[in-house]
């Protein structure tokens, strides 16, 4: 699921691949609060779990790539919640540095409203960070302005440990990424998630959640082949949409006919 093959063999020969995380994902992380989801031990959750400890060892960056849905926030927030206190920025569609201050502000719980005056807001972000080694997380780093890149370089150079800073971003920002200067001598890894392949479908999928574990392997396949393309966030829906069915029909597991009627309402009727 990355883009090393080093790091696709390491995380596909781990034996505990697809196993239930001990511990609860944090409230609301998984898509749609749909009830009884695991947290899996994904090769993308693990490869985003080792980059991430490097980065936060070392004070560096690390970008994180994948379409939509793959999990690619989901392993940064559980991986990072693990190592050390995370700083998600709630940023706007098009942000400017002081969208970064004011969300660095927001994050880092300091009194008050921040600073209008850059300097500063600026000397308190310093102070907050040089207390103890943080993890930040910006959200579609493509969006960001040059601006905001010399701005996350100030922070970065101007902390004697450095700043672990998670970018995550489509596949298709890469380019974009790849073109900030700043990135270079700063970043530790590059990870791209990748959807799971069909052949991982009838393992992963129980392990997800309790109600597939009696369906036909096939049936999965099918499932996945038609509505989720191994994108785990397409299995939560289905998820929901099949606990809702169940609960709706009285029954213990759902069958051929109430997956077929789920598939339909996911994807609106449209056959593969």
């Amino acid at each position: 699921m990355l883009t090393t093959a080093l790091a696709v063999q390491s995380a596909a020969a781990a034996p505990d691949l697809f196993d239930a995380m001990g511990h609860a994902a944090p409230t609301g992380l998984h898509f749609l609060g749909t009830p009884g989801l695991r947290t899996l031990l994904t090769p993308g959750l693990l490869a985003v779990g080792d980059a991430l400890a490097d980065a936060y060892a070392k004070g560096r960056f690390v970008c994180v790539l994948g379409q939509a849905g793959v999990g690619k926030t989901f392993a940064v927030h559980t991986a990072a919640r693990r190592l050390g206190e995370l700083l998600p920025l709630d940023l706007r569609a098009q942000p400017s540095p002081a969208d970064l201050r004011d969300a660095l502000h927001e994050a880092l719980r300091l009194p008050g409203q921040a600073p209008a005056d850059p300097a500063p807001a600026d000397t308190l972000i310093r102070r907050a960070l040089a207390q103890g080694p943080r993890i930040v997380v910006v959200e579609d780093a493509h969006r960001l302005s040059p601006s905001c890149w010399e701005y996350l370089r100030f922070l970065h150079d101007e902390l004697s440990q450095g700043l672990c800073v998670v970018l995550t971003a489509p596949a298709c920002g890469e380019r974009f990424l790849r073109a900030q200067r700043m990135l270079a001598t700063r970043t530790t890894s590059w990870l791209c998630v990748q959807p799971l392949t069909r052949d991982r479908i009838p393992q992963a999928v129980p392990a997800l959640h309790a109600l597939w574990q009696g369906v036909a392997p096939g049936d999965l396949d099918a499932l996945d082949a038609r509505c989720a393309g191994g994108v785990l966030r397409r299995w939560a829906v289905l998820t929901r949409h099949t606990q809702r069915a169940m609960a709706a029909h009285g029954a213990k597991k759902p069958d051929r006919v109430m997956l077929q009627a789920v598939a339909d309402r996911a994807d609106g009727g449209r056959r593969p």
